[in-house]
């Protein structure tokens, strides 16, 4: 899980999010797939290259979201570009393969392995004898310690946001020699391979003062193919330069530079020459496919459509300009001045729009899958969706397929629904429990609706009719005409039929969105953090006849959900999606309230404070389900001042029983066993239909065609070093980077 989304690894995964009721074990056994291995559904995207095909020195210019708060990973306030630079610039025991699996880092450790089970767990870790910090010093037993005294939560005065694991060190001591550690444990961990990941100097975790201040702004001391040289606040960027005590492959470039850019500015910025790497929305996807498009196309211009049309009417805007000049000079009227200015102005645009698609020919989009899913999350706190049936209906109602077309049929990427909330598909610990809630069907949602007393055409309290009446049919309309933006672009509920037809069948496609081709200014909803690219409908799309439904009521009250969404420009794409919803669940008779809200306040003062009944955001995937999927799907506690203490779980949905699920697979050492328990948790949390998982994240990359071994990188860890320009006259290899 880049709203842009949010998403941080253990206690506090950065955002963007469950539990179970009393199931019969026969239906959470998961389903046949849980012994066969998956495959991702989308590899790496890189143009992977030889390091010898590999030009020596250059400097990578990358775009990120922020030049973050914090160089410490540990803190509350740690963001991805923090981990961007942490992966560079210090060790990592373990890194990620192309499925999501932790593999020894060599240029760290020689072996990492569990040498006693009895009576307690010992981890022996044999270091790289090369393996040095930037002032010389070793990598040792003494880094080791330090990390697990200050993340152990033993010592309040470090300010950390995650101790998942480090609680359980009883001990840490040098080995038989300098270059091994020993790690006793208190209690059995079955994630150990997720400590010391990244590993920080003892100079950083030694003392409170340090850990809390010192590595917010800089880091002094590192141990990777990179180090910090400069941290600009200002003029908004990070400066990474070659180590020249790393030991490992030499770094190919010369330079990282880190550029804060904004996501709506990153096309111009791409098109400027002043990033040659960013991730993005499908709006600069459009714009880089058509200036594609109109390359490879005999006699095309920057601007040009399929078939070398013009994208823009620029012959028309000439003439219009034209007529409008001779009209104004043989009437002399101010408002021809008025009309020739505008024209005017909008010759200027088309041609610095031209310009851009030119300098756009440069660049290519590299596609793959973000390790992260957007979900529907249902608030079972309060209300209706307290009820176990009511959410179970919702979930029901739901045609999680046709959402995932939507969302990324139109970007070239697989559009299979996520049928896991605790791995994505190509992990060990991935199985589609989906089965133990059941898929779409209308029936048995409006039987689960009537089980639970909410009846079509009950008596409603006479003050309620005039809200019901908003959050209904013509209400409900109002909002899907303004969900998606400006350009009015939004779906609306088909009926029955239309759920099963292909998803192009209701959107606008192509290898970017169509409408490019047609008018300039049109482009594809934005991404923002905890939203996915969307889909495209025609405006003025009408609802089917036969989508309303009589309202349902339970004690003189309707059933109506708010449903909280963010209000930003970027979050345009959860917004069409969460249209989709409203219609389909409108098709069984639960209306939707829609809310939408500032980005700012949208986690913070509704998702984490269960202000809503229904939201959208995202969570990324975990290596390790056990220890960082815990606190997602943990059942709520009483506090002891009165509170509900719901860690990360903010649909505030959860059991005894999944609790004990993860208890017993994080203390699992046996593999099998753990990921057998981790499945049936999964299928629990399934059941309780707290939490809907939809799809997996895209992940599109604009990088400038001769960067290589860089892209979207999707499970795997960017190795820096292979990063850089090819040679001139060489070509990207097919297999691997040979690193």
């Amino acid at each position: 899980m880049s709203h842009n989304g949010v998403a941080l690894r253990a206690v506090t995964r950065s955002v963007v999010f469950l539990t179970a009721g009393a199931l019969a074990v026969t239906a959470l056994s998961g389903c046949s797939s849980e012994d066969k291995g998956s495959k991702p559904l989308a590899g790496q995207d890189i143009a992977p290259a030889a390091r010898d095909r590999v030009a020596d020195g250059g400097t990578l210019h990358w775009a990120v979201d922020a030049v973050p708060e914090t160089l410490n990973t540990f803190q509350a306030d740690a963001d991805a570009t923090t981990t961007t630079v942490a992966q560079a610039v210090l060790p990592s025991m373990y890194r990620l393969d192309a499925n999501g699996r932790p593999q020894i880092n060599p240029d760290y450790l020689e072996s990492a392995k569990v040498v006693e089970t009895g009576p307690k767990q010992v981890v022996l870790y044999k270091l790289n004898q090369q393996a040095v910090w930037s002032d010389g010093r070793e990598i040792g037993a003494a880094d080791f310690a330090a990390q697990w005294r200050a993340l152990s939560g033993k010592d309040s005065a470090y300010w950390t946001a995650r101790n998942a694991g480090y609680e359980r060190i009883e001990k840490i001591e040098r080995g038989a020699n300098d270059l091994e550690v020993k790690v006793t444990f208190a209690r059995p961990y079955a994630d150990w391979r997720s400590l010391f990941s990244p590993l920080y100097p003892k100079d950083v975790m030694g003392t409170p003062d340090s850990f809390n201040d010192s590595a917010r702004k800089k880091l002094k001391v590192t141990a990777g193919p990179f180090q910090v040289k400069k941290v600009d606040r200002k003029g908004e960027e990070i400066t990474l330069t070659r180590n020249p005590r790393w030991w490992g492959h030499p770094a190919k470039l010369s330079e990282i530079v880190l550029r804060a850019v904004p996501r709506d500015k990153r096309a111009t910025a791409l098109a400027a020459g002043s990033i040659e790497l960013a991730e993005v929305d499908p709006e600069a996807l459009g714009r880089i496919s058509l200036a594609s498009r109109a390359a490879a196309t005999p006699g095309g211009s920057p601007v040009a459509g399929p078939g070398g049309r013009p994208a823009h009417p620029s012959g028309s805007n000439l003439r219009a300009a034209d007529a409008l000049r001779s009209w104004a000079l043989a009437h002399k009227e101010e408002a021809a001045d008025d009309e020739l200015s505008a024209s005017q102005k909008k010759r200027r645009a088309l041609a610095a729009y031209a310009r851009e698609q030119a300098a756009l020919k440069g660049y290519e989009i590299r596609r793959s899958l973000e390790p992260a899913y957007t979900q529907l999350a249902l608030n079972g706190a309060s209300g209706p969706l307290a009820d176990e049936r009511v959410r179970r209906a919702v979930a029901r109602a739901i045609d999680r397929k046709a959402l995932a077309g939507v969302v990324l049929t139109p970007l070239g990427l697989p559009a299979v629904p996520v049928g896991s909330h605790l791995a994505l598909s190509g992990q060990d610990a991935y199985a589609d429990n989906s089965g133990a809630l059941g898929g779409q069907d209308a029936k048995e949602a409006r039987a689960l609706l009537a089980d639970a007393g909410w009846v079509p055409g009950g008596p409603v309290e006479k003050e309620k009719k005039k809200g019901d009446k908003a959050a209904g049919t013509e209400g409900h309309k109002a909002e899907r005409d303004t969900a998606d933006g400006d350009d009015g672009t939004y779906i609306v509920g088909e009926d029955d039929k239309s759920d099963d037809k292909d998803p192009k069948d209701h959107r606008r496609s192509g290898d970017g969105p169509r409408h490019l081709a047609q008018d300039g200014k049109q482009y594809a909803n934005k991404l923002k953090q905890g939203g996915a690219p969307g889909a495209y409908a025609p405006k003025g799309t009408a609802a089917p006849a036969d989508a309303a439904t009589k309202v349902l009521a339970k004690n003189g009250k309707a059933l109506a959900l708010r449903f909280v969404l963010p209000s930003g420009p970027g979050s345009g794409p959860l917004r069409t999606v969460a249209g989709r919803i409203s219609a389909m669940l409108e098709k069984v008779g639960i209306r939707t309230e829609i809310s939408k809200v500032s980005d700012e306040s949208y986690f913070k003062d509704h998702i984490a404070s269960g202000q809503y009944d229904l939201a959208l955001y995202s969570w990324p995937a975990s290596a390790f389900p056990a220890t960082d999927a815990r606190p997602i799907f943990a059942k709520p506690v009483p506090a002891a001042d009165g509170s509900l203490n719901v860690e990360q779980n903010y649909t505030r949905v959860g059991t005894d029983q999944v609790d004990q699920l993860f208890d017993q697979a994080v203390a699992t050492l046996d593999e099998g066993k753990s990921r057998s328990l981790i499945r049936k948790a999964d299928a629990r949390i399934w059941a309780a239909a707290g939490s809907i998982p939809l799809y997996q994240r895209p992940q599109l990359t604009a990088v400038k065609k001769d960067v290589v071994n860089a892209g979207s990188f999707g499970f795997q860890t960017p190795v820096y070093e292979d990063m850089g320009f090819l040679k001139k006259g060489a070509k990207p290899s097919s297999g691997s980077t040979g690193h």
